[in-house]
């Protein structure tokens, strides 16, 4: 028996490819063809249905794949919101030494945006809520920090990995599972072994809907604990919850009147955007997990759009694709402008495209995290629609 993950090693040494791959360099190298200069964009000609913008994610892993190889990139700073056939990253060089890695970059690529892309959405519906990302149990535990990053990247205010904290230097959130409460037998004693068990920096927020209705389990535990409970979370599962708005109208409405209005209410629970919306002006805060974990693709691919010949850059690619390797300026109000790569430059916009790395060599200053984090934020303060 093994874990079916593959190495470091192997992701860098091009052993995880798609076949056709492998076979088309030994194709070319059959015929003698030993060196194809190209340009190869990515970019998404489909983005899910009703997204109007994605966010791009998962450079930093792309660059560290491509590193020491000769090859030039250019790419939108990590967790740049984009739109349809903008190209999010840029390789130039000879398809020989980079076309094995298009199956990696992809994946790093698409998984990590579409995570992201999301968080960032259920981020933006929750407005001044908090967003909690738990939902490395819906994927396969070799990429949970991957899946935290990109939740993170994307807007969620905490991640609830065990790890984060030596991975990223982020205090990771959470509650307590309903097993702690089944496993003591009691929720009172369970709530008050946490109490005196947690460290003084975690706070306590008490899972309420374990043996009794949430309205009563949710005062007593504010009885038991008074000003040292934070929050209150519901789970509740769909077999019981019926209306689950007028479930948490009636804990906040019970808390209210009998003294407890500073106990916040989070609510989880197979939660998606449609629930953000129904449920955010009646609670504080949202655990989001699957929806988040197993997202709507972002339908990034990669497709050669110019090819040197006799010296010059030449628009080239399938058809269906814009030929031409391009850039993309941002205008005011979240416009975009599309041009080619080397085209004149657009007064008063941003060219969103930078170079990253040259001949294999990474040129630029990667941010940290959370300066990622508040770049994604600044966006989706400024874009109007979903």
């Amino acid at each position: 028996m093994k874990f079916y993950t593959a190495t470091e090693d192997e992701i860098l040494g091009g052993k995880i490819t798609d076949i056709y791959f492998d076979r088309t360099i030994k194709t070319l190298e059959h015929l003698g063809i030993n060196n194809v200069e190209v340009r190869m964009e990515f970019h998404s000609y489909g983005l899910p249905k009703g997204y109007s913008w994605a966010v791009f994610t998962g450079l930093e892993e792309a660059l560290k794949l491509l590193e020491g190889k000769p090859v030039t990139v250019y790419a939108m700073p990590e967790g740049t919101l984009f739109k349809e056939i903008e190209p999010v990253m840029i390789i130039e060089g000879n398809y020989l030494d980079f076309g094995v890695y298009e199956t990696a970059l992809l994946g790093i690529l698409r998984h990590e945006s579409s995570i992201a892309t999301k968080a960032a959405r259920i981020k933006k519906l929750a407005q001044d809520k908090t967003v909690l990302f738990f939902g490395l149990r819906a994927l396969h535990p070799a990429i949970a920090p991957m899946a935290d990053r990109a939740a993170y990247i994307g807007g969620s205010d905490g991640i609830s990995g065990a790890f984060d904290k030596d991975i990223f230097d982020i205090e990771p959130s959470g509650t307590m599972p309903h097993a702690l409460m089944l496993s003591i037998g009691d929720n009172e004693k369970a709530w008050k072994a946490f109490d005196e068990a947690m460290d003084e920096k975690v706070p306590r927020i008490a899972l309420v809907d374990t043996f009794e209705d949430e309205r009563t389990e949710a005062l007593k535990a504010a009885k038991l604990l008074g000003k040292r409970l934070a929050g209150v979370r519901l789970d509740t599962p769909s077999s019981r919850r019926g209306n689950f708005r007028k479930i948490v109208q009636e804990v906040r409405w019970t808390l209210n009147i009998n003294g407890f209005s500073h106990v916040k209410i989070f609510v989880s629970g197979g939660i998606d955007e449609e629930d953000v919306v129904e449920l955010r002006d009646y609670v504080d805060g949202f655990g989001v997990g699957t929806s988040i974990s197993m997202p709507p693709s972002v339908d990034l691919s990669a497709d050669i759009v110019e090819k040197k010949i006799d010296g010059k850059w030449i628009p080239y690619t399938k058809r269906g694709k814009w030929p031409g390797a391009k850039q993309v300026y941002r205008c005011s109000g979240f416009n975009d402008i599309i041009t080619l790569l080397e085209d004149k430059p657009i007064e008063g916009c941003k060219p969103l495209l930078v170079k990253y790395m040259e001949n294999g060599k990474i040129i630029r200053d990667l941010p940290s995290l959370k300066e990622i984090r508040n770049y994604v934020l600044e966006q989706l303060r400024e874009v109007q629609t979903l």
